[in-house]
Order: C-alpha cells, then structure tokens, then sequence
C-alpha cells in the first residue's frame, strides 16, 4: 500500500506515525513546503527568542529514518488528479498514491484593505519563513503594528515583547472590543490587556483598519496606516505590520477535483473520509479553528481508517483554547459568548485570590463552557463533565468544587468508572 500525506504538521506527522505503527511495510511519503518540522503553537517563543528551530521542533531528530517515511521537503502541492490517483508537485514531480491524506492546513488571510497586499514589509503569522520575515524586519523597525488581537495576534506581539532585539514602539489593533473575543469575556481579557499595557503597548479596540501607506520613497513598502478608532480617523507610523485577521485553508490545489470544500475549508466526515474514496483530511486544512490537541488526534482517526481500522473522531470539543501570555495560565471551553445568549443558559463567575477567575455556563444539569484563569488544576474536572456530557444538577454544592469523587468511583479492576 501506498500512503502519501500532505502537510508536515500536528496532523500530517502524527498521522504519518501513525500509519507506521500500524503498516510495518507501507510505503509512506509525506510532502510539505516546509523544510523543517516545528510547532504552530509555539512560534512566538521563536519570535522572541526563548527558542530555537530545535526548541520548537516536536519530533526526534531521527524521525523519518526510524520510521522509514520518504519526506518531500520544501516542494508544493500544485494539483491532485484523484481519477489517476496523482500529485503533481511545484517542480512538475508526480507523485502517485493509493491512498492521501490532505493535512496542508492554512495561511494568513489578509482582508481587502488598499495595499496590504504585495508589500514587503505586510507580514501574516502561520509559518517558520514567517517567523524569520518578522525576526529581520524587526531588528531595525522603529513602529511595529499587529492587525487582530486573536490568539496569533497574541503570539506575534507576546513574541515581539519578550524579543531583546526589538525596540520599536508597539501597536496592536482589534474590530472588537477586547483581546482573544472568540475565547474570553471582558473580564478574563482585561487580565492580558494591563500585561501589554504595562509593556508599553498601545491598544486599540472598536477599531478598523481603512488603509495602508505607501512609502512615498518606496512604492515596495508601507510607512504608516489609516484606521477609525471610537469614530475619529487616525494615522500610526508602522514599518512593520503583521497581519493577523484570520486564516485560510490551503486547498487550492483542489480546484480541477470533485473532492468538495467550500469556502471555510475541506470537509471530511469523522472518519476524515472526504466525498472521494481513498481521500482522507484532517487537521486546519478544515478551516474550523482546530487547535493543535485536535489535529494530532484527528490525524491519527483518518489515518486509521486509511490502514483499515475504524476511528472515530468523537471526543473533541466545539472550542478549545489553552493559552499562557505572560506567565498567565487560561483555558476557553466552548464559546461562552454564543453561550451568554442562550435563553435559559445560567452564567456563574467566582474571582479568587491570586488572580484566579472562573466563570461556567450551564443549562439544564450540563456544563456547555466554561473560562478559567490563573489555575488549570480545575479544568480537568471541567473538560471530563462536558465531554462526558454529565448531569450535574444532582450534585449538592457549588458549581466550582465539583472533583472527580463526585461522578466517577473505582471498579473492581481498579479503573475509574463514571457513576451515573
């Protein structure tokens, strides 16, 4: 059998490791336009210089030998034919498969704002050579602005602050009224935002970006950009800005294919089976946000049912974001929100001391969300009562010291068991 994977990160590789274990003599060739391994969640521990290639690399340096898998490295996907079961690779390369698993993820999405395209000094934030554009551009730029305060919004300016070569003054700019919108409340947000204040970022939120500047001495670069903020039309020198507004999944290649996606991404069942047989997909390639906890086991699940033994994906959560600026540990389950909409849905929020917050939405006995910062040691408990989808209204005390004694008990083999 013949296996090729498309894409080198959480869900190409794990499932490229997978497929190993499981087929001591397939032939295994795995393609990506990356020529190093390393993880998306960490680079701006890169960007700031906490780390290394090697630091941000999450495999053995022996990987592909041990595992006896070819790695086309460096090459992109142009084409698939899935009639003639080939891949046709940036340098006219074919590669033919039995059967492929579409992990190719995703790349900055740049919104239609005058000159944000083409210019060499307007960066996204998805990749390694991302990372080295920024790190350079950097050294020497003395404004540097972040469009889009989401999570990749967050590592670039975390990643810029912690950067000792970086002395440049720092703006970061949201549509939204508040930093991480999708994974945190105001109160939860405000935590982060004292942390840029105090670094000497300036911020700006009810904002739109209306226009890039081009440097009237360089028609390659831009020099400043045009915004409203709180309704008044401001200027903000920049000779650098990161573009942060999103993503789009790489399934260009897809185009001339009966393999359907749309606009948000590649669609594939929980199987990762997509409408084609022997076409499997996993990972952001999706377009629905997927963290990297996901995309590791979404990876192993197709590449399972590639090798003929059934996996399902069916312990993930809608949203899921772990995330720790500035030494500040918080954890979004679901999307409270959509959540605090809901008619009936009941919201409690508890501040400890030493900075610890919670907040959990519930209805009808179930836990739909919840927010945690400052200390995870609860959110075991937490990811356990939604997965399980446990009834809690049973249970006598407060919504934040339900533990584990209080729905699982131990069986006779010794196993944790949840006690309905």
């Amino acid at each position: 059998m013949k296996y090729v994977i498309i894409g080198a990160s959480a869900a190409g590789i794990n499932g490229a490791e997978n497929l190993r274990s499981l087929d001591k003599n397939a032939d295994i060739t795995l393609i990506s336009k990356d020529t190093d391994i390393y993880s998306r969640c960490i680079l701006h521990h890169y960007i700031g210089g906490m780390r290394d290639i090697d630091g941000i690399n999450f495999v053995d340096k022996d990987f592909f030998e041990k595992n006896n898998i070819n790695w086309i490295k460096g090459r992109e996907v142009i084409s698939l034919n899935e009639k003639e079961k080939t891949i046709t690779l940036d340098n006219n390369e074919v590669v033919s498969y039995d059967k492929v698993l579409i992990a190719s993820g995703s790349r900055p999405f740049f919104p239609p704002i005058e000159n944000i395209n083409g210019k060499e000094n307007v960066v996204g934030l998805k990749s390694l050579d991302d990372c080295n554009k920024i790190i350079e551009i950097s050294k020497k730029a003395k404004n540097i602005v972040v469009i889009g305060a989401g999570l990749i919004g967050m590592d670039a300016i975390s990643g810029l602050i912690h950067n000792k070569n970086v002395h440049a003054n720092l703006s970061l700019i949201e549509m939204s009224d508040r930093l991480l919108p999708l994974q945190l409340d105001k109160e939860a947000s405000i935590t982060y935002e004292k942390k840029l204040v105090e670094h000497g970022v300036k911020l700006f939120f009810d904002s739109k970006v209306t226009k890039l500047n081009v440097n009237p001495n360089n028609p390659n670069l831009i020099n400043s950009l045009s915004l409203i903020d709180d309704g008044r039309d401001v200027e903000l020198l920049a000779d650098l800005v990161i573009v942060c507004a999103g993503v789009k999944p790489n399934v260009e290649f897809l185009e001339n294919t009966s393999i359907e996606y749309n606009k948000v991404g590649l669609l594939f069942n929980e199987k990762g089976e997509t409408n084609v047989k022997d076409v499997y997909g996993a990972g952001d390639i999706s377009g629905n946000g997927t963290i990297w906890s996901v995309a590791v086991k979404e990876g192993i699940a197709a590449t399972s049912n590639m090798a003929g033994k059934t996996r399902v994906m069916d312990d993930f959560f809608f949203a899921k974001s772990t995330m720790n600026f500035f030494d500040i540990p918080t954890l979004s389950l679901g999307c409270l929100h959509i959540y605090e909409k809901t008619e009936g849905m009941i919201i409690d929020s508890l501040r400890e001391r030493d900075g610890v917050y919670k907040k959990i939405a519930h209805k009808n006995g179930k836990i739909y969300g919840a927010i945690i910062q400052g200390d995870l040691s609860y959110t075991g408990v937490l990811t356990q009562l939604i997965r399980l989808n446990i009834d809690i209204s049973k249970i006598k005390k407060s919504i934040f010291k339900i533990d584990y004694s209080d729905f699982f008990n131990i069986n006779s083999e010794l196993e944790f068991e949840y006690k309905k």
